[in-house]
C-alpha cells in the first residue's frame, strides 16, 4: 500500500517542483489563466479578457525591467545624456508601474512580482559591460524595447476594457517620447 501511495504522489511532487521553477511572469500568466478559466465562485475571476491580462503582465515585466536597467545605467553610463535618459526611465517607468499595479488590482489581474528570467539574463549581461560599450548596448536595447512597447500599446489603443484603454492612451505618448529620445541619444553616441 505504501509503495502505491508514492507512485500516485510522484506526479504531484513533480508538478509542484515544476511550478517552483517558473519565473514570476509565467506564474502571473498561469494565475490569470486559472482566473479566466474559473467558472466557479471559489476563485475571483478576471474582469478583463485573457489577452488583456497577458498584455498587462507583459507590460509590467518590461516596465519593471526598464527601471532596473535605468538604475544600472545611472551608475555605469559614461555619457551624461545616457545617464539623463536612464534617470527619466527610472522616474517614468516607476510611475507607470504604480498606475498599472493599481489598475491590475481593480481588474483582478495578477502581475509579476519580479522581472522575467529573460530580462534578468540581459541585466546580468549588461552588468559585465563598461564604458562606451555599455552606453551603446543600453541605448540599442532602449530603442528596440521602446519600439516594441509602442507597437504593443498601439495594438491595444482600442482595448475592450475602457479603463485599460484609457491607461494605454494616456501612457502611449510617453513611450513614444522615450523612443524618440532613445533614438536621439543613440545617434549622438555614434
Amino acid at each position: 500500500m505504501k509503495k502505491h501511495f508514492w507512485l500516485l504522489a510522484l506526479p504531484f511532487l513533480f508538478m509542484a517542483c515544476n511550478n517552483e521553477s517558473k519565473d514570476s511572469v509565467e506564474k502571473a500568466d498561469s494565475t490569470n489563466e486559472a482566473k479566466s478559466d474559473s467558472a466557479s465562485g471559489s476563485t475571483k475571476m478576471l474582469s478583463v479578457d485573457e489577452s488583456t491580462a497577458s498584455f498587462m503582465t507583459k507590460v509590467a515585466d518590461v516596465s519593471m525591467s526598464e527601471v532596473k536597467f535605468g538604475e544600472l545605467a545611472k551608475d555605469k553610463a559614461m555619457s551624461p545624456r545616457v545617464k539623463s535618459f536612464a534617470e527619466m526611465m527610472v522616474r517614468d517607468h516607476s510611475k507607470a508601474n504604480e498606475e498599472l499595479r493599481s489598475l491590475a488590482g481593480r481588474k483582478n489581474v495578477t502581475l509579476p512580482s519580479n522581472i522575467s528570467e529573460e530580462h534578468q539574463k540581459k541585466l546580468d549581461d549588461m552588468k559585465k559591460k563598461s564604458g562606451k560599450d555599455f552606453d551603446r548596448a543600453y541605448m540599442n536595447m532602449m530603442v528596440d524595447g521602446h519600439q516594441s512597447a509602442v507597437n504593443d500599446f498601439d495594438s491595444n489603443k482600442d482595448n475592450k476594457d475602457p479603463d485599460v484603454k484609457d491607461w494605454v492612451n494616456k501612457t502611449l505618448p510617453t513611450l513614444q517620447m522615450h523612443l524618440d529620445s532613445a533614438k536621439a541619444v543613440k545617434k549622438a553616441l555614434q
